[in-house]
């Protein structure tokens, strides 16, 4: 089975209320809270598209499109 390749990463700004739990989880450190407190992928070159952010956010403010 082929891995999934990153065909989009969605984060809602209006909806994030940077909590952190997205950055917490992921496991290769695409995420950081910005200066707002906001979720942002900083390095998207390194998502291996687990999931991880979009399942455990909890205002699901985060969406993984992949291919």
């Amino acid at each position: 089975m082929a891995k999934p390749k990153l065909k989009a990463h969605h984060i809602n700004r209006e909806w994030c209320k940077g909590c952190g739990i997205c950055v917490h989880f992921c496991p290769t450190k695409v995420l950081e809270l910005d200066d707002e407190d906001k979720s942002v992928a900083v390095r998207l070159e390194d998502c291996i598209c687990c999931m991880q952010c979009e399942l455990r956010c909890p205002d699901l403010a985060i969406e993984v499109e992949t291919e």
